[in-house]
């Protein structure tokens, strides 16, 4: 259940940050990847050296502090999260999660997560009860923030009552219990198509693209991580395919047609991040061409269009296409969208920094009938793969129609 999850652990200060350790401890051990921010009284009760070496992972602590300047670490942290497990909870944290405030990392990551929380509060007896403390976690609860609430016991301030931090195995089952049920996409067939096609001149040349796989090999990722059940058909990559997948190779465009329209029946939702060349070569040499003119003609043949097609004989899936633009993004996403009969366009400018071909991140814009869906900033593409899934998600589970 936890194996290759990614977990942000918030640690605030009070003395019950050593059951913290443990709960790192027991996460890292199950497979997960855990990421520790601790706030500056929680340093003071122990050490972040103990969470990192028990993580693999540096702590964080300031938000100033940025070790990787490719990123924003408060924005990445927020969006890798599949579950922010705060443990021990104080009532300081609570509140500023009630009112938004963000002045320190913890509190900063918490606005800029979209990922499930989990809070475990620890506090003395007269403070979880006070009014104040009631009504900022009935805010939150609102808000559909989780919750374990504390056991009764002797507290480190002498009291005996309702106030102790819930024990690590109990927060580690309720753990489990979460990702379980974070799986929007279980139950669904997703088919995800990367990378680039070959078009073959001769037994040694082709035609092709800068396509690297990278973005679709992340959605189908995030699929799976949703719950789906994934088939990958992927072309010509520069990436490393995932695991755990269906995973179908192809060279051409034709291949991949046929890949696709062989699984098209049983798949409910399908997603074309693949680069499809448009064009293919009338013949194909059977011999090496040498080098003898200086001019080389060859006709080209339009390839089928495996969106256009899919969208013709779409049945109840939903469609997901791509259009990797360099001038006037919108009109033609739009068009495209309407043309092959797509449910969602993902649309990126290839000519700005960060986007397109070959990166880690992307900039990303979707599109339904309406209109511009959403627009994302620039992230990685597993992050952006993510907020897509979500999308889908979302849409996949209100009925609708195709007239």
């Amino acid at each position: 259940m936890l194996q290759g999850r990614s977990i942000l652990l918030g640690v605030c200060g009070g003395i019950a940050a050593y059951k913290a350790a443990s709960l790192c401890s027991k996460l890292a051990q199950a497979g997960a990847e855990v990421h520790v921010i601790m706030t500056a009284s929680a340093i003071k009760f122990i050490a972040p050296l103990t969470f990192q070496t028990l993580s693999g992972h540096a702590v964080s602590v300031d938000t100033f502090t940025e070790e990787d300047p490719s990123v924003v670490s408060h924005i990445h942290l927020a969006d890798h999260a599949d579950l922010i497990v705060i443990a021990p909870a104080t009532a300081n944290m609570i509140a500023k999660m009630a009112q938004g405030l963000a002045d320190d990392m913890l509190s900063t990551t918490l606005l800029a997560a979209t990922a499930p929380v989990l809070v475990v509060p620890a506090m003395n007896v007269h403070m979880f009860a006070h009014p104040a403390v009631e009504n900022n976690m009935r805010i939150l609860r609102e808000r559909k923030v989780h919750f374990i609430e504390p056991n009764e016991g002797q507290l480190a301030c002498g009291y005996v009552g309702k106030g102790r931090l819930a024990e690590p195995e109990e927060i580690y089952s309720a753990i489990e219990k979460l990702l379980s049920l974070n799986k929007p996409l279980l139950g669904k067939r997703v088919l995800v198509t990367a990378g680039g096609t070959k078009e073959r001149i001769d037994p040694v040349r082709f035609l092709s693209n800068d396509s690297s796989g990278k973005m679709g090999f992340a959605i189908a990722e995030a699929a799976k991580e949703m719950g789906a059940e994934v088939t990958l058909i992927y072309g010509s990559t520069t990436a490393a395919l995932p695991a755990g997948l269906e995973l179908i190779p192809i060279d051409s465009a034709q291949d991949m047609l046929d890949a696709v329209m062989t699984k098209l029946p049983e798949i409910d939702v399908v997603i074309k991040a693949a680069a499809v060349a448009d064009y293919r070569p009338i013949e194909i040499s059977k011999q090496k061409i040498k080098k003898t003119e200086d001019i080389l003609s060859l006709s080209l043949v339009k390839n089928t269009d495996i969106l256009h097609l899919i969208g013709e004989r779409k049945t109840h899936q939903f469609i997901v296409g791509f259009a990797a633009e360099t001038e006037e993004l919108e009109v033609n996403a739009m068009a495209k969208l309407q043309r092959k009969k797509c449910d969602l366009i993902v649309a990126n400018d290839l000519t700005r920094d960060g986007a397109g071909f070959g990166t880690d991140t992307n900039i990303i814009q979707i599109y339904d009938r309406n209109g511009l869906v959403e627009a994302l900033p620039i992230m990685d593409k597993s992050a952006a793969a993510k907020r897509l899934l979500t999308l889908i998600a979302e849409r996949i589970s209100i009925p609708r129609s195709d007239g």
